[in-house]
């Protein structure tokens, strides 16, 4: 028994198939070593990246242990044999390495009595912008509280006064040195509304709030108010 031809439909079908072959294969020889290139240059640069991450999360892990081993150097009282460590450290890719390094030096050089390097060190970091805020506003403060002596009272109030207010971590130490530069330019209502805020928030510590009631007394600035309303908060 005869077969049946092909509908003019399967026909077709069949011719489109051997087209698109006949063109694949085209393709292929133009094309194909240059595919094979791109494939294998991009599983390259992966494995690359990867490799590299790999080697950056065990550097980093490196310098942690370099870090923590400076650190407890410095608390048994060894402020020479971290120096090295942490002048390299200063250097490092990780923004809480190189941040905590650098603190770290001018801190030392500021127990050595070297105030001026101490401050240009601390005034390095609060202008770093690869760094954290937080690290840059510590060390405005530090940076700060270490020139007090030398500094005109409007140039603290410039440097802290987006510092100084309630809510910010750091408002205790800049509110104090703010407050004490309104003392010294006579406006002692600027200086207590500052105080009276200081004393106001919970946030600040209370080591710090106690020293403001007895400072605002010195000066005669009235933060009782303030004070009291504290005081009746811890008592409930």
């Amino acid at each position: 028994m005869a077969s049946t031809p092909p509908t003019n439909q399967a026909f077709l079908r069949e011719v489109d198939d051997e087209l698109r072959r006949d063109q694949f294969a085209s393709v292929w020889q133009r094309w194909g070593i240059l595919i094979v290139v791109a494939i294998v240059a991009a599983l390259v640069a992966l494995g690359g990246f990867l490799y590299w991450q790999s080697r950056q999360a065990e550097a980093a892990g490196i310098e942690g242990e370099k870090l923590s081993a400076a650190m407890d150097d410095l608390a048994a009282g060894k402020t020479q044999a971290p120096l090295p460590v942490l002048n390299a450290l200063a250097t490092s890719r990780v923004a809480g390495y190189k941040a905590s390094a650098k603190l770290t030096l001018a801190d030392i050089a500021q127990q050595k009595g070297d105030g001026k390097s101490a401050a240009a060190q601390f005034g390095a970091v609060a202008a770093d912008t690869s760094l954290a805020q937080p690290y840059r506003d510590l060390a405005l403060i530090r940076q700060t509280a270490t020139e007090y002596d030398t500094l005109k009272p409007e140039q603290v109030v410039a440097r802290l006064k987006p510092l100084a207010i309630p809510g910010n971590p750091w408002f205790g130490s800049a509110g104090e040195m703010v407050g004490v530069a309104y003392i010294r330019l006579n406006k002692p209502d600027l200086a207590g509304a500052t105080f009276k805020a200081m004393i106001a928030d919970e946030q600040v510590p209370s080591t710090i709030r106690s020293r403001i009631v007895q400072l605002a007394g010195i000066y005669g600035i009235d933060a009782t108010t303030a004070a009291s309303t504290v005081t009746d908060k811890g008592k409930n």
